[in-house]
């Protein structure tokens, strides 16, 4: 039979194909059949010619594509290419921080700023296969996972449920585009720069300068230090002769160094004629903690707060007054840092810093510079960056993978 089904009951099919020959032309049939489910001939003659004779093979033999399953590891290599985890700071703890050990696809993500016990139960409620928590769940080295801590208790059941656990943290402050690109966004359009510069997650280089007498002299150095280094890359370079001979440089690794020194001591280059120069990392632009903006339009004390309780979706933020400052006081130099930013904050030259907390005495030195302070509470003023975040992975994600923000997410603290 047609289209290899066989069927007891009268069957109506009604298929509508278009096909435009010019702006003006367009072609359509409709087309009933009974149970044999034989495409008419007078349907087939009213088509097209260029596709007649494979329409309904086609159109009807060939089942809707679902959408493809992704693992976990897909899903995070999406993350990664998001906002990689090199970009993190080096005392952070990132990454994929629970992986059950029965794989499954993933199917429901859950975003949240902070991991507690009630996004867990919402997880679990929404049969979550992924929790994206900003803030790392598990910081310290754990010794045991017991009932009695918090943290230890949410990871046994992220275990038992089969939900891992991720979180960028850092790397999202770091990131062109990430939550200090979207906290600074607040206050308006101006020119933005970063505080604390990222630099390139590369090897640590060592740069050799000595001198020996002539070429001849060199080439035996060159070879030992590449007889003794098979496995690390070293960069030779001659580029100057001088009077008193021959000028050299050789570039290699930290794990190297110690054996270059000692094949360059051996061959007669005296520790006095030897510097050892350690390279720095070349800058990532527009990476790195906290952000400075110029704005376009300077705007007032009270202005900015009203802006930023807007951007943070909060009713109530914390405002220190700058020494000789009042709310009318015009702001055109800005300073961010989402979280706990004093540190990345503390000397920048500014009309006004806004961070989720400092403490007291941060905030008053701030003060007495002449600097304002605005403060949401921690996280504050990040959660509203997972509206973004869920966009970018629904736009890269397939119609498979289902992206939610937690509503049991919030700061432990409110103004009552």
């Amino acid at each position: 039979m047609w289209f290899g089904v066989r069927t007891t009951s009268r069957l109506l099919a009604s298929l509508q194909f278009s096909r435009a020959q010019t702006s003006k032309e367009i072609l359509s049939l409709t087309c009933h059949s009974s149970s044999s489910f034989s495409p008419p001939s007078s349907c087939l003659s009213s088509l097209h010619p260029s596709i007649r004779p494979s329409l309904f093979s086609r159109f009807l033999s060939t089942p809707p594509s679902p959408s493809p399953l992704m693992e976990l590891k897909k899903v995070l290599e999406v993350l990664e290419q998001f906002s990689p985890l090199s970009l993190a700071e080096p005392w952070d703890n990132v990454g994929l921080l629970v992986e059950p050990s029965r794989p499954r696809p993933i199917s429901n993500i859950l975003l949240t700023n902070d991991l507690t016990e009630a996004v867990m139960d919402e997880a679990e409620a929404l049969t979550c296969d992924l929790i994206v928590s900003y803030h790392p769940p598990l910081f310290q080295p754990i010794k045991r996972l017991v009932q009695r801590d918090w943290k230890q208790r949410l990871a046994v059941r992220a275990l038992e449920g089969g939900i891992a656990v991720f979180s960028p943290h850092t790397s999202w402050d770091s990131v062109r585009g990430g939550v200090n690109d979207w906290l600074v966004a607040g206050l308006g359009s101006g020119q933005v720069s970063v505080l604390s510069q990222a630099l390139a997650n590369a090897p640590c280089r060592f740069k050799l300068e000595f001198k020996v007498r002539n070429a001849e002299d060199l080439q035996p150095i060159t070879e030992q230090l590449k007889k003794e280094d098979s496995k690390t890359t070293m960069i030779h370079s001659f580029n100057s002769c001088e009077a008193e001979g021959l000028l050299a440089s050789v570039f290699c690794s930290e794990t190297a160094l110690p054996s270059a020194v000692q094949t360059l001591l051996q061959h007669g280059v005296t520790s006095q004629a030897l510097a050892i120069l350690k390279t720095e990392q070349p800058p990532l632009p527009g990476h790195g903690q906290g952000r400075l903006i110029v704005l376009d339009q300077p705007v007032t004390v009270a202005t900015a707060v009203e802006k930023m309780k807007s951007h943070l979706g909060l009713k109530h933020l914390r405002l220190a007054l700058g020494s000789r400052h009042t709310l009318q006081s015009t702001m055109s130099r800005v300073a961010v840092c989402a979280g706990s930013g004093a540190s990345v904050l503390k000397g920048v030259s500014a009309d006004l810093y806004v961070t989720g907390e400092m403490s007291h005495h941060e905030v008053l030195d701030a003060v007495a510079s002449g600097t304002s302070v605005i403060l949401s509470d921690h996280s504050n003023s990040e959660r509203g960056f997972l509206a973004v975040v869920r966009e970018r992975l629904v736009a890269r994600l397939p119609d498979s993978v289902t992206v939610a923000i937690s509503k049991a997410d919030r700061d432990p603290l409110e103004v009552v």
